[in-house]
């Protein structure tokens, strides 16, 4: 266990954003993690917990209190069986299932951060979601002071959702077992129509797990959702902001401001969420809202690969960030009557 003070936090996060902590402290296993999270507890001191650092906004000020990283390793396949120490960096152990001939992950490839963070923001991209194939999750339970495992149906895994999100500061992730699928080398039924597209097959069909995973990290690629400390696209939190899910009535008057901002032609993006529940497009949005990738002439702008996207070009402060956050809020607010909610977690700052 390493212990610093007075210890910048930027280089933590993919944003390279945020002041030091008043204490950092590195826990390479669940023990040590669970005894800084008691001791914090007990002195009533103020803790942080960070993983990867890819969902994470942190203040100027920064963070006075303990800030815990999270650095466990573990990863231990029993059949189709996955139990992954939160610590473990997640597109790596994607990796490590699809060398396995292991099917129900691939699609997730490329997704930045530590696998502790996953089962909390049920982390999803093209088609699937780790609510799918999570079995349980070990944590650390402030509340009752004990070590706990909670099922898939304990999780109350939603969109870009789940129980630790409701209670947030609650449990402490520490470990993640997955059911994975032996389907001979090939993916799991492919889910999302821009991946069946880009691999030349129909959607429900399979391919190789080793090229569909491939493919989505070409896809990410030429999005900047691939880690490059080169190119400033990809210091970001990925998708600053969550698709909103509107009932009927809204999804209505969503479609009429569209035709009446955009022409009598045009439909919104709409996808099923369940009864009476539609799914729309962050990304189109802030698009047709008029802030089109590149938007932005301050030190933090727009990616210029995918509008969903919020980048620190190389000096930019959080407060520059946030600034570009407010007025892509409010400006689409102001021309389709919808708020946009931001995905990564605020330490210190908000919108």
């Amino acid at each position: 266990m390493q212990e610093l003070h007075d210890a910048p936090l930027a280089p933590l996060t993919t944003f390279r954003l945020g002041g030091p902590a008043t204490r950092l402290v590195t826990a390479t296993t669940d023990e040590e993690v669970i005894a800084v999270v008691r001791e914090a507890d007990d002195t009533g001191t103020p803790l942080l917990i960070i993983g990867g650092g890819s969902n994470l906004i942190i203040g100027d000020k920064g963070f006075d209190g303990t800030a815990l990283r999270i650095a466990t390793r573990g990863f231990a396949l029993d059949g189709t069986a996955l139990e992954l120490a939160a610590g473990e960096v997640w597109t790596d152990a994607v990796a490590r299932t699809v060398e396995a001939g292991l099917a129900g992950v691939e699609c997730l490839a490329g997704i930045p951060g530590s696998v502790g963070a996953t089962p909390i923001q049920n982390v999803g991209a093209y088609g699937q979601e780790v609510s799918r194939t999570i079995t349980e999750v070990d944590a650390y339970d402030r509340t009752t002071r004990e070590r706990v495992t909670l099922t898939n149906a304990d999780c109350g895994f939603a969109y870009r959702h789940s129980r630790f999100k409701e209670h947030p500061g609650r449990w402490v992730v520490l470990r993640v077992r997955f059911a994975l699928e032996d389907a001979g080398g090939l993916s799991a039924p492919l889910a999302y129509a821009e991946t069946a597209r880009a691999l030349g097959v129909g959607p429900g069909e399979r391919v190789a797990a080793a090229t569909a995973r491939e493919t989505v990290l070409r896809l990410r690629a030429g999005k900047g959702m691939v880690l490059d400390p080169e190119d400033h696209d990809t210091w970001s939190a990925g998708s600053f902001f969550t698709n909103p899910i509107l009932d009927d009535a809204q999804y209505a008057d969503f479609t009429a401001r569209v035709r009446e901002r955009l022409g009598e032609d045009v439909t919104p993006p709409g996808f099923p969420e369940g009864e009476g529940r539609t799914k729309t497009s962050a990304a189109w949005l802030i698009d047709k809202a008029g802030f089109t990738k590149g938007y932005g002439t301050g030190p933090a702008r727009i990616s210029t690969k995918h509008t969903l996207a919020l980048t620190n070009r190389g000096a930019a402060t959080t407060e520059d960030l946030l600034a570009l956050a407010r007025e892509v809020v409010a400006g689409v607010h102001a021309a389709f009557g919808i708020t946009l909610v931001n995905e990564p977690v605020t330490v210190g700052v908000s919108l």
